[in-house]
């Protein structure tokens, strides 16, 4: 079973069901990474999605990655990618894989530049990053990038979202 808890600030729209819309996220990356047997049987995977502000995601990029400037997605992991094999096979108890936040006015500026609804843009943040969480790394080198961008692309389409990485052809 994967679990989200899910926190929307008053920034966020409210009239959008965002704990439904981060659970199915959270869902859909798992099921397509390569962990898909996290959350099957008795274990219980948890994630905690925190949808909030600029300022906040600015002053946890500055304090943990020290990086002062807000950034879009932010994911903290509670354990290290080489543990999640043995226990996603152990198949019972508890994992806590992690924390993700995202920053409201930038998620809102990025959807809007893409014209993409805010919910489609926020599920692609989300499904990344929870891939962090499982120890996905677009930093490590175009091999991974391009891996993690196939497993973006499946699990957003598993939920209705087409692909953030499309190329559109502009008419000349």
């Amino acid at each position: 079973m994967i679990h989200v808890e899910a926190d929307a600030g008053e920034e966020w729209d409210s009239r959008i069901g965002w704990a439904d819309l981060a659970r199915a996220a959270v869902g859909s990356a798992v099921r397509h990474s390569g962990f898909p047997e996290l959350g099957e049987g008795s274990l219980v995977v948890e994630v905690s999605v925190k949808f909030t502000d600029d300022q906040e995601v600015r002053s946890l990029n500055s304090a943990y990655r020290s990086k002062d400037k807000a950034t879009n997605v932010l994911s903290f992991p509670m354990l290290e990618p080489d543990m999640l094999g043995s226990l996603a096979q152990s198949g019972a108890g508890e994992l806590l894989l992690g924390d993700i936040v995202l920053a409201q006015g930038i998620c809102s500026a990025e959807a809007a530049e893409k014209q993409v609804p805010i919910e489609a843009h926020a599920s692609h943040l989300i499904v990344h990053g929870t891939l962090h969480l499982l120890g996905y790394d677009h930093e490590q080198g175009e091999g991974q990038a391009e891996e993690m961008e196939e497993v973006e692309r499946a699990a957003l389409g598993a939920i209705g979202i087409s692909d953030p990485y499309a190329v559109t052809e502009v008419q000349t």
